[in-house]
């Protein structure tokens, strides 16, 4: 399917809002089908069951589970009063997964905070379903695991698309994901004149190529044709977002144009210094050891740089005594466990749980972010959340995050042996100091209320209201 989508030639994407009213449901709008049944699942709640972050249930009045987007009848649309209207479409969403899945849920609980705004997501899962809450409703997609990114899915509804969009009739699309969900919306979306934007989560090029210069010539070969389908992508919308400066500045020394800055945030209340009153709590509860620990957060992925992290940790561990925590699942979490450093290593499954992720930023002493090729970094502004000081990687978004705060350093990408050395150093300095400065950094730039208020306005310009 997706070659025959990447056949259609750039436009701006556009969106169709023709429906018409059900005759057996008043108020109950229904796109055209050829049969329609009641709906929906009941049941399973979209996010975490941390009271932190919303919980989005079944519409009220669902009777029955067999849900089939593409053919049931849908509930009516949410706050029909809302003076903006957003849908967010990513396959950046899963049960496991970090950054842009609550970077989503963040935004739903905003929206839900104001009654003047609509959200509406479309994301894949593991069967057709609808949830909704306060002025935000989910419409999850049946899609298959993708073989080697579980807990990712494909997003092949193309008919279910079309018909969410018809049906709910947004002021405006964000897309959030590069692969199949772009051209989704591209057909559901091809009549009438509705602005889309672009959220570059994800820098595939860079994750290619993390370092273009040493890389070998199918590497180049290969970034050079993602970077060519990040241009086409880039034409296909009015505005491109980046969470960082260091992103806005690739994509535009590579012929993107009309890319924004929009860095994301942090939940201050949730994420805060004085977790650390649970830390002995903590680490009785995962079996830490004492003495002092430095901690990795996200994907167990080979675009980490997580083989330069262990390999050069084996040194910062004889040296200084500090153990290194690796938190999370990936497909390359097996292979990494049996080297040198993956053995001296302890190993913690993805905590799901955001309070018990929270406590366990606060049970250790320092924040190590090794991947070059991350768009911002959410982990590592929750460390600093935290009070952690942040150890990073000269490349991505978390470097400049760590410049600007001056809560941490950086090292040379790629180079395990500078790595060691510069841990070595952070190590011997006041880390509660250094924690504080992130702290205060993080409560100044990037609380949520701050990241969307800014997005929004965004949306507003596009929409030239």
């Amino acid at each position: 399917m997706l070659p025959r989508l990447l056949a259609y030639r750039p436009t701006r994407l556009h969106v169709i809002a023709v429906a018409s009213r059900s005759q057996g449901a008043p108020g109950v709008v229904r796109t055209a089908v050829a049969t329609a049944e009641r709906c929906t699942r009941s049941g399973t709640v979209l996010t975490d069951p941390s009271p932190s972050i919303l919980d989005l249930q079944p519409p009220s009045f669902s009777a029955a589970t067999g849900l089939n987007i593409a053919r049931s009848e849908l509930p009516p649309r949410l706050r029909p009063a809302a003076d903006l209207s957003i849908l967010d479409i990513s396959e950046f969403f899963g049960e496991t997964t970090g950054g842009v899945r609550t970077y989503l849920l963040e935004k739903a609980r905003y929206v839900q905070r104001s009654p003047h705004l609509r959200q509406v997501l479309v994301v894949p899962g593991a069967r057709d379903e609808i949830l909704e809450r306060s002025g935000v409703r989910c419409y999850r997609l049946h899609g298959p695991s993708i073989p080697t990114q579980k807990p990712y899915r494909f997003m092949l509804a193309t008919e279910s698309t079309s018909r969410i969009v018809a049906h709910e009739r947004p002021d405006l699309i964000e897309v959030g994901s590069a692969w199949c969900a772009p051209w989704l919306t591209r057909l559901a979306t091809r009549r009438i004149d509705v602005p889309a934007v672009w959220f570059y989560h994800s820098n595939f090029p860079r994750i290619i190529a993390p370092r273009p210069a040493s890389a070998g010539w199918l590497r180049r070969q290969a970034s050079a044709a993602a970077w060519k389908y990040v241009r086409r992508l880039g034409r296909l919308v009015q505005t491109t977002i980046a969470p960082s400066e260091t992103v806005v500045e690739e994509l535009e020394r590579v012929g993107v144009a009309n890319v924004v800055c929009v860095p994301l945030g942090v939940n201050l209340e949730l994420f805060n210094p004085g977790r650390r009153a649970n830390a002995q709590q903590t680490r009785e509860r995962l079996r830490l050891p004492p003495g002092r620990l430095a901690m990795y957060v996200g994907r167990i992925a080979g675009e980490k740089d997580l083989d330069v992290l262990l390999q050069g940790w084996l040194r910062v561990e004889q040296r200084t005594g500090t153990r290194l925590v690796i938190v999370g699942n990936g497909p390359a979490r097996r292979s990494l466990a049996a080297t040198p450093g993956g053995v001296r290593a302890i190993w913690v499954p993805f905590e799901q749980d955001r309070e018990k992720l929270a406590d366990l930023y606060a049970a250790v002493d320092l924040y190590v972010a090794p991947g070059p090729a991350e768009t911002f970094g959410l982990a590592s502004v929750e460390a600093l959340a935290t009070g952690l000081p942040v150890l990073s990687v000269d490349q991505g978004g978390v470097s400049e995050t760590i410049r600007r705060s001056g809560a941490g350093a950086l090292y040379a990408s790629g180079d395990a042996t500078h790595l060691a050395e510069v841990a070595e150093r952070l190590l011997t300095e006041d880390l509660p100091r250094l924690g504080a400065v992130g702290r205060t950094y993080a409560e100044m730039h990037h609380s949520w209320a701050t990241v969307f208020d800014r997005l929004f306005m965004v949306y507003r310009k596009v929409l030239g209201t």
